[in-house]
């Protein structure tokens, strides 16, 4: 099978609003991922760089945490998701993420890389890397705002819409 050349990235309309972009670089931890029996019997490391693009964050004017993508808050979602996934390829692994960057934390693109260092001895790492942009409806900062609530507010071990006290 003939190599496939590489698709150039799409650049951004001329009348594009800029994003800002808040990244995490080099996040570490392990996880059980892959088809094969080997990668299934115990945790794996992985790697993971993301990068998610804002429309001009009202964080740079109002210097609050609540105006941005506050990058603790991704750190702590994606150790969750190392713990609760079921996933078995890295593509579907970098997909869920950018869908929580744009879904949950409202970003209005995402570049999500996942990487499994040394996975062979000969290669230093193999893995997938993918980019993602919202729509209209789910770019909605307010949404973002909302999403950080709630997980602050499970984080403090209460559930929305809880009716208990």
């Amino acid at each position: 099978m003939q190599p496939r050349p590489s698709q150039p990235i799409a650049a951004p309309a001329p009348d594009a609003e800029p994003l800002d972009l808040i990244f995490i670089e080099g996040f570490s931890g392990q996880t059980v991922i892959g088809i094969h029996d080997s990668e299934l019997q115990r945790p794996q490391p992985i790697v993971i760089d993301l990068v998610a693009g804002v429309l001009r964050s009202r964080a740079c004017v109002s210097d609050r945490i609540e105006d941005t993508i506050d990058y603790g808050a991704v750190r702590e979602r994606l150790v969750r998701l190392l713990r609760e996934h079921r996933l078995q390829l890295l593509e579907a692994f970098a997909e869920t993420i950018a869908g929580i960057l744009i879904h949950e934390f409202g970003a209005r693109w995402a570049r999500v890389k996942v990487v499994k260092p040394n996975k062979f001895d000969d290669v230093r790492a193999v893995g997938v890397q993918i980019e993602r942009f919202a729509t209209d409806d789910e770019a909605d900062p307010r949404r973002a705002h909302r999403a950080a609530a709630v997980l602050r507010l499970i984080g403090n071990g209460m559930v929305p819409g809880d009716p208990r006290p």
